[in-house]
């Protein structure tokens, strides 16, 4: 009882307004420091792996890397545009465009082949990063050419607009995910305690967490660069953990009161919470950090922002339940308190909480682990094992422009850009460096490699080369007249590093050179993260194995805990190869199946699902250790744990579903993908793997659960008596 996490409660609990205010200011500070520090967003060169990354990065040091570019098409309302009013569009688009200081170039009008529209490529100066900030006022000289020209039709597109159109889409999800999530959320948290304001604490104080955490996302994104996708992982899990967290501990205060029968004051209260669940919390968020900072191995600028974003909200999330959570308790016991006392002196019968001692659900649901525990485990695993099976067939792709919704206005007209000019679907970029002495070979060597190109279909003959100011690099645009996530794009691709390359400038000498561009990038990273993997799951093993070890000082359930969170986290994801790479359920979820599953999405989803699992692990073997250390045989444990902890464990996985359900909503594919799997994966763990599997696992290990160790028996009643400096106090 003289742990850090009681001394902690303790202390908001003796001074609850000064914890409070105290948290309030936390929070301010937080925001008011990531305000003050702005936001470091990731750079184009912090995106560069593999091949394609080390072409850029030498395309970058000649000063001749790819531009970012706005296309705009001109074209009749019907039929083909009168050549003079197109010539006068194209020209007062132009002189527009030159004079605004983001574009670097405009390129001369191209007609399509059937003659219906031209089009003008604007280059924009600066970063590829930037580029989306930089739209506006492009489109904005397009509106003025539209206006200028009624009886044409403009119309912009490119990486920027389209980058752009994600961002607001992206918004607009998050908005609507915070309408569907925060009123279910708390209507769960109301049926699950029967009062509005308990109700709301959960929740307040997961919106504060998440609140500070962003704050402190923004200073931590100076050594760890935001990609954009730290807010949604901090909204996604911050309210996940944030309530759970709070939930544990509202649950075990809630059943201390009741067993206590009104005799212990609320400081009382609190403390013993703060010494069982208060305990389970510290141990499973730091389970949580550690599972997640894993991801740092992945040496990926987007794992580490995710990363980031995790670990960040989950330790803010830790901070509120031990100071705020505590203080909060303090004042609502101290209003019953009084409230019980008045209805006393009134002659009133005085409510007693109930506490949680299992219900007939929970008494039934375990019964076939409780009788007959090997057919249970053998059901269910071979159940999980089932849905692991569409994995074999686990297809990964890196998530392209392709991907996007139509619903964004720039993606509609890409695709008209991409059928009037099939050229301009993809262009794969040659970079080469060598000493300036060899600047005439390399330009002979990849006239020669511009040669085999042209007889080649999958490629369109056109080809552009150009050199640095110090004729050391050198590099050559190819185009290719398929989209760039078919077959024919990465058989193009393959086709010059696996052949024309080696056979051309591969003869020269000391040169360097590789191939960058749109699918060269979709290409080399989920061959990178695939070689990033082994050592991320090692590294995710080990850290699960050792955070269980510490909490339970037991080697068979450190083992039992990672052979789970295998299980449970593999058929999730089987289950997700099975609804997403096909397309029986694009109706039921709104999505278009691109027959792939997004490459980040498989490894973010094991490590936050070990993460997240610790949570019930720890919750509900924290129950069951209590019970064998009051004295209770370890079967007895086990299914008085597993009934005493089912309800909480339950409640927090249906709030954590909701949360992950409504990114089932969102648009980006990569989000809903995370959003169905991470839903999928918690039922599974607090249904199956924690009712049923775990239960009969300890119930056939019986006392071996706990080897090498062996529990003290008959101490866990003294360790959850008050200490004895805190008076007990009869209200009734």
């Amino acid at each position: 009882m003289n742990s850090l996490t009681v001394r902690m409660a303790r202390s908001s609990a003796r001074h609850p307004w000064r914890a409070i205010v105290g948290w309030l200011v936390f929070v301010e500070l937080c925001l008011a420091a990531g305000g003050a520090v702005g936001m470091n967003s990731a750079r184009t060169a912090d995106y560069r792996v593999g091949e394609a990354g080390r072409a850029e990065a030498m395309a970058a040091g000649g000063h001749l890397e790819r531009r970012s570019a706005e296309q705009v098409l001109i074209s009749a309302r019907s039929g083909a545009p009168g050549a003079e009013a197109a010539d006068a569009a194209v020209r007062d688009l132009t002189a527009r465009m030159r004079r605004l200081p983001e574009v670097a170039e405009v390129a001369a009008p191209v007609r399509s082949a059937d003659g219906r529209i031209l089009m003008v490529e604007v280059a924009l100066r600066g970063e590829e990063r930037d580029a989306k900030d930089k739209v506006d006022a492009l489109t904005a000289q397009t509106s003025a050419v539209q206006r200028a020209h009624p009886e044409l039709l403009l119309q912009e597109t490119g990486s920027p607009s389209i980058s752009k159109g994600v961002d607001e889409q992206r918004g607009d999800d998050l908005a609507l995910s915070e309408k569907i999530t925060l009123p279910v959320t708390l209507l769960t948290l109301l049926v699950v305690f029967g009062s509005l304001t308990m109700a709301a604490v959960p929740l307040l104080l997961a919106l504060s967490s998440i609140a500070a955490a962003v704050g402190l996302s923004m200073v931590a994104s100076h050594v760890s660069p935001d990609t954009g996708v730290g807010t949604n992982v901090i909204l996604m899990i911050g309210l996940a953990v944030g309530v759970d967290y709070t939930l544990f501990h509202l649950k075990r205060e809630r059943e201390e009161r009741a067993r206590g029968g009104g005799r212990l004051s609320s400081e009382a209260l609190v403390e013993l919470a703060a010494a069982t669940s208060g305990r389970a919390v510290v141990v499973s968020g730091f389970a949580v950090v550690a599972s997640t900072a894993t991801l740092y191995l992945a040496s990926d600028v987007i794992f580490s922002s995710l990363a980031t974003g995790t670990v960040v909200v989950v330790l803010v999330a830790m901070a509120s339940s031990l100071t705020a959570l505590p203080a909060l308790l303090t004042v609502l016991g101290r209003r019953a308190e009084r409230g019980a006392a008045r209805r006393a002196a009134r002659g009133k019968p005085v409510r007693r909480p109930r506490g949680e001692s299992g219900g007939r659900v929970w008494t039934a649901l375990l019964r076939p682990a409780a009788r007959h525990p090997l057919a249970t485990l053998g059901v269910s695993v071979l159940a999980l094992l089932a849905l692991v099976v569409p994995l074999a067939g686990l297809h990964i792709t890196e998530m392209s422009r392709d991907t996007h919704s139509r619903e964004i206005p720039a993606m509609r007209v890409y695709d008209r850009l991409n059928e009037a000019f099939p050229q301009q679907r993809v262009t794969h970029q040659v970079v080469v460096r060598a000493d300036a002495t060899r600047a005439d070979e390399v330009t002979d060597a990849l006239d020669e490699l511009a040669g085999l190109t042209d007889t080649d279909p999958l490629f369109t003959g056109t080809h552009r080369l150009r050199t640095s100011a110090d004729h050391r690099i050198s590099t050559l645009e190819l185009h290719v007249p398929y989209l760039g996530d078919s077959d024919q794009a990465h058989a193009s691709l393959g086709h010059l590093r696996d052949d024309y390359l080696p056979a051309t400038v591969g003869r020269i000498s000391g040169a360097e050179y590789g191939v960058s561009g749109d699918v060269a990038r979709y290409t080399d990273y989920p061959a990178h993260q695939n070689g990033k993997l082994p050592l991320v799951l090692g590294a995710l093993l080990l850290v699960t194995f050792l955070m269980t070890l510490y909490a339970f000082r037991s080697v068979a359930l450190a083992l039992i805990g990672v052979v789970l969170n295998l299980l449970s986290a593999a058929a999730a994801l089987g289950l997700l190869v099975l609804v997403f790479q096909h397309t029986w359920a694009e109706g039921l979820l709104d999505f278009h199946s691109t027959g792939s599953i997004g490459s980040r999405v498989p490894l973010f989803l094991f490590v936050i699902l070990f993460g997240l699992s610790m949570d019930y692990q720890v919750f509900v073997v924290s129950r069951i250790r209590e019970a064998v250390l009051a004295g209770a045989a370890t079967r007895q444990a086990v299914l008085d744990g597993v009934r005493r902890s089912a309800s909480v464990v339950t409640s927090a996985a249906v709030v954590m579903t909701t949360v992950f359900v409504s990114f089932v909503f969102l648009h980006i594919i990569e989000m809903k993908q995370i959003g169905f799997v991470l839903a999928a994966a918690v039922l599974l763990d607090a249904f199956v793997v924690r009712i049923l599997i775990l239960p009969a696992v300890m119930l056939l290990l019986g006392e071996r659960s706990w080897w090498p160790s062996r529990p003290d028996r008959g101490t866990a009643g003294a360790r959850a008596q008050v200490p004895p400096e805190r008076p007990v106090v009869d209200v009734r």
